[in-house]
């Protein structure tokens, strides 16, 4: 399949943002993308109509409850059986930031057995406490498995900016040795946050923005089909986005955030 026969749905609602940045992302790449509110899915019944499906960031019902709790409910509840197929079939699924929080609230991610309606993770609160929109290090840990991320090489660090007020990535307290070594050996594990030499957070404010489990920032399923991850690389698509473009002769045409899209659309072309 050509890039511009690929169709990519950008599922919104109330309080989504940043979709125009993702669309903008597939754009560049001549992928054929549409920001569709879930509303609009759900009446017209095409879910599967799409390749892939992109959940993008924002604070989707204002995050009452928990952030992304009410939408998550929502798409298992109107989209479940055709969720599940998309799922079972190894289309992609890509959660930024409110995305991530989706698919961890609705037990895709990350899920180690499958397609699940329990969650097994949470994105709580940061600590410290607060919304944080600061520019990061991210190590890329995986070693081949997730699709997002192959165009990346194993131990590469990206500077990808973050922008959320819930990105503590927390599995339960008894459960958190088991699951960390399941990330590990199914090769689920795909950024921690590092300093800008690679070396581990360790914890350590502020280069862990928000104080996740292990520096956590993003993961993918048992398939590498679907991923999540806390950083916006729609806001580090190009080059003139970087915090610091202004003070270079020439600032690269691209940023780091590319290569996640890039590697979604090789994925895409060669699957379909």
């Amino acid at each position: 399949m050509k890039p511009e026969e690929i169709r990519v749905c950008i599922l919104r609602v109330g309080g989504t943002n940043c979709d125009a940045e993702t669309k903008r992302a597939f754009d560049d790449l001549g992928v054929n993308a549409e920001v569709v509110h879930l509303n609009e899915v759900v009446k017209k019944g095409n879910l599967l109509s799409y390749q892939a499906l992109v959940l993008p960031g924002g604070f989707s019902f204002g995050d009452y409850v928990r952030a992304g709790a009410i939408l998550a409910k929502g798409v298992l509840a109107k989209l479940g059986g055709e969720l599940k197929r998309f799922v079972e079939e190894e289309r992609p699924i890509l959660g930024i930031c409110n995305g991530f929080q989706v698919l961890v609230e609705s037990g895709l991610l990350p899920g180690f057995d499958g397609f699940s309606r329990m969650s097994q993770a949470s994105l709580a609160t940061n600590l410290p406490i607060g919304y944080r929109c600061v520019w990061v290090h991210l190590r890329h840990e995986n070693r081949g498995k997730c699709v997002f991320t192959r165009r990346v090489g194993e131990g590469a660090v990206l500077r990808i900016p973050i922008s959320h007020a819930e990105g503590r990535f927390l599995f339960e307290k008894r459960r958190e040795s088991d699951f960390l070594k399941k990330l590990y050996e199914n090769d689920q594990l795909v950024f921690r946050y590092c300093t800008e030499g690679g070396e581990p957070a360790e914890g350590g404010f502020p280069v862990n923005p928000n104080g996740a489990f292990h520096d956590i920032a993003g993961i993918c399923d048992s398939t590498g089909t679907i991923f999540g991850l806390m950083p916006h690389p729609e806001r580090a698509y190009y080059g003139w986005q970087q915090l610091d473009w202004t003070e270079r002769d020439r600032p690269p045409r691209y940023g780091d955030g590319r290569l996640i899209f890039e590697s979604m659309t090789e994925y895409l072309v060669k699957r379909f």
